[in-house]
């Protein structure tokens, strides 16, 4: 009789699988119940830890079964396989956001007005707990966002604020952010704000937004500011979030002076 020796299955190499399996889910629910409202922001960024700690626990355990699965050829080369690449993708936007923490300043409040920024009346209001405070714009973040985002300027318009703000409404409602205060165009006002709340693309957090327009006669003056709610830093954010959307109402305005 030939004696024939079947290789061990490396409990290593399974649980390592198993785990960074659950990152992954664990990741994609509580980034979508947290862009639905469903989770806030302060336990979500404690879920993102957890994540994290179990994405790098499945690489250590396929750390640890390497030599068995490799060397002695015991079985869960597959499971190693598939643990590593899932662990590795959940890793990709932590390794990202670390890389973007060295590469942009610590601003989390940018404004096209750096002396005179556009009021935050129901975001002052509304912030509380972890949420950061809403407070004046100091001179060393003015100068760090100068020298970090010179692009980030207002917008000047030779148009009525009526025609302004109909171009503003349709470029917010086409980024799908959320209005939550606006004030009247009263006759005889000079400036105009109105409120939003961003999110950013992925894991959906919130930004304040307010959006002044100041009638300058025969022109009307465009002003933005964005501040997170979290973080003493935004990885750029907030002026990107400006940026693009100054672009997107040149090009709205544009197309209205074509039709």
């Amino acid at each position: 009789m030939i004696a024939r020796f079947e290789p061990k299955t490396s409990g290593a190499a399974l649980w390592s699988r198993r785990i960074a399996l659950f990152s992954l889910v664990l990741f994609v629910v509580a980034a979508l119940g947290h862009r639905r409202g469903f989770v806030n922001t302060f336990d979500f960024l404690w879920t993102l830890l957890l994540v994290a700690v179990l994405a790098v626990t499945a690489l250590l355990l396929v750390a640890a079964s390497f030599r068995r699965v490799w060397v002695r050829g015991d079985r869960g080369g597959g499971a190693v396989l598939v643990a590593v690449l899932v662990s590795l993708l959940v890793l990709a936007p932590f390794a990202v956001t670390g890389v973007r923490l060295f590469l942009y300043p610590r601003l989390n409040d940018i404004s096209t007005d750096l002396v005179s920024p556009p009021a935050f009346a129901l975001a002052t209001k509304a912030r509380r707990g972890h949420m950061n405070p809403v407070v004046p714009i100091g001179r060393a973040s003015a100068a760090l966002q100068i020298a970090a985002y010179p692009e980030v300027t207002g917008r000047r318009y030779n148009a009525s604020p009526e025609d302004v703000l109909g171009a503003v409404d349709h470029v917010i409602a086409g980024k799908g952010w959320k209005i939550v205060s606006r004030q009247k165009l009263a006759a005889g006002e000079r400036e105009y704000t109105l409120e939003a709340v961003t999110k950013t693309f992925l894991l959906g957090f919130p930004s304040d937004v307010a959006i002044r327009l100041t009638d300058e006669g025969e022109s009307t003056y465009v002003d933005m500011r964005s501040a997170s709610r979290y973080g003493e830093g935004d990885f750029g954010y907030n002026a990107a979030s400006i940026s693009g959307f100054l672009d997107a109402l040149d090009a709205e305005m544009a197309g209205q002076a074509n039709r």
